[in-house]
């Protein structure tokens, strides 16, 4: 019995210094233009959706899904998530194409998360995936509200929808004195 541990210690002992040989070496293709394997992905999106579970905090959002705030909402994703994370009328934006990972694309596949995982993923960034910290950038009430909008993104009321819309004339700038 004592062999056979001694056995497996040393097998992982292996296993790991190999790994960090080939990371050390080089022999790792980082390149965003390449495909993670299937086991990469697999291992890397559950190590991923573990520490969110693990790590957000349990509140509840408290931005109600009201018209003014799906709005403001609706305004900061699209001034800060759109390029990546698509429009209604271009939900697979050519910026997006370029990560890897793929970037969720939320008017095609809405989010899933419940709020506090989602607040706490804007809050946060996510390491080596491109989504970065928002807050240093946004307040926490305004990542509440992209929350919201998220949460919302399927059943927006018209005001949230014409922020989008590209054909509506454009606010006039203040008038000079």
């Amino acid at each position: 019995m004592r062999n056979f541990l001694l056995g497996v210690v040393l097998t992982l002992l292996v296993l790991v210094l190999g790994a960090l040989w080939c990371a050390k070496t080089g022999r790792i293709n980082f390149e965003a233009d390449n495909a993670a394997s299937d086991l990469e992905r697999r291992l890397a999106m559950s190590a991923v959706d573990a520490g969110i579970e693990h790590r957000a905090p349990d509140v509840k959002n408290p931005v109600a899904a009201t018209e003014q705030n799906l709005v403001a909402g609706a305004q900061l994703y699209l001034n800060h998530c759109a390029g990546c994370h698509g429009t209604p009328s271009n939900p697979d934006s050519q910026f997006a194409r370029s990560f890897n990972p793929p970037v969720p694309r939320f008017f095609k596949d809405p989010p899933d998360m419940p709020d506090n995982q989602n607040f706490y993923v804007a809050q946060h960034g996510i390491r080596w995936s491109g989504m970065p910290a928002w807050n240093q950038t946004l307040s926490e009430n305004q990542i509440w509200q992209i929350v919201t909008f998220m949460s919302n993104i399927e059943r927006l009321p018209p005001a949230a929808k014409a922020v989008f819309d590209t054909s509506a004339p454009a606010a006039a700038p203040p008038a000079s004195r």
